[in-house]
């Protein structure tokens, strides 16, 4: 594995820091603060305790693959701020075309003053996007709010009301996105009642003994019982869950519902949000399967940590909507639309697609001996497609009964020994992966290392 990414360059005070983390770094965004220990504080009398974090730090210098907190701790970032830096931490392409455009404008609103970034995004994102069809993009901030206009244009351009998701999808944290996030605690708990004719499908899963067949027979027996296909709008599914557990979609269970939503004139959304721009060693996970979506929900890594999102669709849904009937004030912010275009240009230049791919398949190679070496029985499943990677811990192989007591140790003592590592799925047993694909071969290793030793420790701790 390698990469090209090239230094940028930075202030000599940061440079020292690089090197040396105990030395101060200026940090111009927020008040100086002796320890993680003071936003603590401020942070329990300041904001509600519902916007829950994975680690007791704070953060005040990341670059590439690396993060400093605001006690100079250094930390190697397997997180990517979920999913969202694949060109990782202040990508020298991105930060610079984010400054050239502030320095020309930072907001208008597209709805009343547009402006080049939002079209020149808007061809760059219809060019990419799989099929041959004529497309248009809409642009947003957030995935959640992708996902909302997703449903809207394909109710409008259906006439229908009804939406099919699937058991462990995760589609954002509104009322709407809830009634499709397949997943209770934390996202669904006491905040329902959710929005009716919203319809839920069973995932094929290993662990629970659902095969492909059963899904699909599950999918038909929904329309028999609850969801009239007639009056459904759309299926949407991630290609890979992210919050579900990094499982990927069955290349023909994707097959088979292109099938099914041709036959029935449902729209099919391929919700990227967390599995796109190179994640998976495509722009598209839904690529692998070779099935093309009739709209495309994306965000995250598609502007290198800027806010921005969009849906990707066939130019006559898209044009479904009367005008006026999409958009937002801060929709498509023009500095975002720089930095997305920059990212994109980052993962071509730079090889990303073909890195993700072999950063993936040495990651799972690494696992294996790691679980085989330190952890035996432990690791019941290393998966995912590119470096989209998970490994899923249990209690042992008879059982397969998850262990989330393991993972939660293991990312604690993780944290400790420098690594940020996240879980995910609906046991909360699962360790993901979305490290930078502009990461260094060192750092990935010394990443690695790192999981190995707090794995060590988490299971050492049930021997006492």
């Amino acid at each position: 594995m390698s990469t090209t990414r090239k230094k940028p360059r930075k202030p000599s005070v940061k440079a020292s820091a690089k090197k040396n983390p105990q030395i101060s770094i200026v940090d111009t965004a927020a008040p100086t603060v002796a320890t993680n220990a003071d936003f603590v504080a401020r942070r329990e009398a300041a904001v509600p305790r519902g916007v829950a974090s994975a680690a007791p730090i704070y953060a005040k210098y990341a670059e590439n693959a690396e993060l400093w907190d605001v006690e100079s701790n250094r930390y190697i970032d397997f997180v990517g701020g979920i999913g969202v830096l694949n060109t990782g931490h202040r990508h020298p392409k991105v930060v610079e075309a984010a400054k050239l455009q502030e320095d020309h404008y930072t907001h208008t609103s597209f709805q009343v003053v547009p402006y080049g970034p939002y079209i020149e995004l808007a061809e760059k994102l219809n060019e990419l996007a799989p099929g041959d069809a004529p497309k248009k993009t809409l642009l947003v901030t957030t995935g959640a709010e992708a996902v909302e206009n997703a449903v809207k244009i394909a109710r409008a351009a259906t006439g229908r009301p009804g939406v099919i998701a699937f058991t462990g999808g995760y589609h954002g944290r509104t009322l709407l996105t809830l009634g499709m996030t397949g997943k209770i605690s934390p996202y669904k708990k006491d905040v329902g009642p959710f929005p009716s004719d919203i319809f839920r499908a069973p995932f094929p899963s290993v662990r629970d003994g659902i095969t492909v067949e059963d899904a699909l027979t599950g999918l038909q027996n929904l329309f028999l019982t609850d969801a009239q296909p007639e009056r459904i709008a759309a299926i949407i599914i991630e290609p890979v869950l992210g919050e579900g557990g990094y499982t990927p979609v069955p290349f023909e269970m994707m097959q088979a519902l292109r099938d099914i939503c041709d036959q029935h004139g449902i729209l099919l959304i391929a919700d990227e949000v967390q599995a796109g721009f190179g994640r998976t060693g495509t722009w598209f996970a839904i690529e692998h399967s070779g099935v093309v979506p009739d709209l495309i929900t994306v965000a995250k890594s598609m502007a290198g940590g800027y806010p921005l999102a969009g849906v990707i669709g066939r130019a006559d849904l898209m044009d479904a909507v009367i005008p006026g009937g999409l958009g937002g004030t801060y929709g498509g912010n023009p500095v975002a639309c720089a930095a997305a275009l920059a990212a994109i240009e980052a993962i071509k230049e730079e090889g990303l697609l073909a890195r993700s791919t072999s950063m993936g398949a040495h990651l799972k190679a690494r696992f294996a001996e790691i679980g085989a070496r330190t952890a035996p029985f432990r690791m019941w499943d290393i998966r995912g497609l590119g470096a989209m990677v998970a490994v899923e811990f249990v209690t042992d192989f008879g059982s397969a009964k998850p262990d989330a007591d393991l993972t939660k140790r293991v990312i604690a003592h993780a944290l400790r020994r420098g690594l940020l590592l996240l879980s995910c799925g609906l046991h909360g047993n699962t360790v993901r992966v979305m490290v930078p694909l502009t990461a260094s071969d060192e750092i990935v290793e010394e990443g690695l290392a790192i999981f190995e030793a707090a794995l060590a420790e988490a299971v050492a701790e049930e021997q006492h």
